[in-house]
């Protein structure tokens, strides 16, 4: 069984790419795999490699620190290489040895916590007055505003958001079946003044089916059906930089969002499912909290035991 030798664009990389692709059920995983990937393969067709080895996977892994990735960015393309090992090996393209020391190459360790950034109640209200509600475009901006800091969707999740999301449960407007990530599936309560701000949107250019949210186009009018998440991520730049909060990103207004429910008395457990995360302590981390044994929860239960 031969070493894998390819420069990266050949057929036999793409089969097993797509096959790395199926074994994940999450579009979100499956785009970031897809991308990290693609990286992985125009970085190995830069200069000659010895192979595909443990080797040239830990000089990989050394070429990401080197571009000052997060350990989570970092981790992520490393265990895309190390899944491609394995479809390699069980296709006859990589012996079993070699597919199992790629497999042992381990990540970087994370430094610290990563606490991101959180827009206060007044800086999230100056953002979300920014675009320009008198144009089209305008108005979808605000729109999607809304729904990241209102109800702590994805960009991936936005984009992708349809008129069959919105619904209304229990006398109220809800984001219905939202695939998430690892294909969770969630429903969001949405807030009258998203709502508002969707209405505003879809109304002013008749929309009333399918994407809720469209690109628009240089003489502010509707250009196209779907939007990409891409779009969601430019969109924010130039308002953020105009509200002062120059490198705030989609993710921020998630985060933001986490934390302005629990200032307003939202539980834990609550903002775990709006969020759709699998753990809580994924959903204290984006409150950027730790434990409090000074001022502990349980010293409120008020019982007592005799002596």
């Amino acid at each position: 069984m031969n070493d894998l030798i390819v420069v990266p664009q050949t057929t036999q990389w793409h089969k097993l790419k797509a096959l790395v692709l199926d074994s994940v059920s999450s579009p979100i995983t499956k785009r970031v795999y897809n991308l990290g990937l693609d990286e992985f393969f125009a970085w190995f067709g830069q200069e000659p490699r010895p192979g595909f080895t443990k080797a040239t996977v830990c000089a990989w892994r050394v070429a990401l620190e080197a571009r000052e990735l997060g350990a989570v960015s970092i981790n992520v393309r490393i265990t895309a290489v190390r899944k491609l090992a394995v479809e390699a090996a069980d296709n006859g393209l990589l012996a079993p040895e070699l597919a199992s020391g790629i497999t042992r190459v381990k990540g970087v360790a994370s430094k610290g916590i990563r606490l991101g950034n959180w827009l206060s109640v007044k800086q999230a209200q100056t953002l979300l007055n920014t675009p320009d509600a008198s144009t089209t475009k305008g108005l979808r901006d605000r729109a999607i505003l809304a729904v990241l800091l209102g109800c702590g969707l994805r960009r991936s999740e936005s984009a992708a958001l349809t008129f069959g999301h919105v619904q209304q449960r229990d006398g109220r407007w809800c984001i219905v079946d939202l695939v998430g990530k690892q294909g969770r599936v969630r429903t969001v309560p949405m807030p009258t003044w998203t709502k508002v701000a969707i209405d505003g949107w879809t109304s002013a250019v008749g929309l009333t089916g399918g994407p809720v949210f469209r690109p628009v186009g240089r003489r502010d009018t509707i250009s196209g059906e779907g939007l990409s998440e891409k779009v969601v991520w430019q969109l924010l730049r130039p308002y953020a930089q105009a509200a002062g909060l120059a490198g705030i990103a989609p993710h921020d207004l998630r985060r933001s969002c986490a934390k302005m429910c629990r200032a307003a008395g939202g539980e834990l457990e609550q903002i775990q499912l709006l969020l759709g995360h699998a753990s809580v302590q994924t959903t204290e981390r984006y409150l950027g909290t730790k434990q409090d044994l000074v001022h502990a929860p349980n010293d409120g239960i008020k019982l007592r035991v005799a002596v």
